[in-house]
């Protein structure tokens, strides 16, 4: 009997294929945040596994970084939804009077020349 039990396919859905109908669900021209991806999935299959929370941010993660999400401002996207945002870089922003960090240039070792002339080494 235990085995029977066992070998019971899960009735949920993959992980992916629920965050993407939650999202979809949702509607949130803003995008969706992960707590409402949460109550959205707790709230339309009911029992989940206790590690709910680990797995939603690991899959989320994962979407994100293989591009079938877009995060921004704390907000899930789908990359395909047509008013979905540009996909852009995350620079920080400069405070008032700061100045942009100078890079080396390319081919010298940072702080010096490259024969170690002017170094004091005589």
């Amino acid at each position: 009997m235990a085995t029977e039990e066992a070998a019971k396919p899960s009735p949920l859905p993959p992980y992916p294929e629920m965050i993407l109908a939650a999202i979809e669900g949702l509607g949130q021209k803003t995008g969706s945040n992960k707590s409402a991806i949460s109550r959205y999935i707790e709230g339309k299959y009911g029992e989940l596994p206790p590690a709910h929370a680990s797995l939603l941010t690991a899959h989320l993660a994962r979407m994100k970084e293989s591009g079938e999400l877009i995060f921004l401002k704390n907000n899930y996207f789908r990359a395909d939804a047509p008013d979905a945002p540009p996909n852009r870089p995350r620079r920080r922003r400069l405070r008032p009077g700061e100045a942009r960090p100078r890079q080396a240039p390319q081919g010298t070792p940072r702080g010096g020349q490259r024969d170690g002339r002017g170094l004091g080494l005589s």
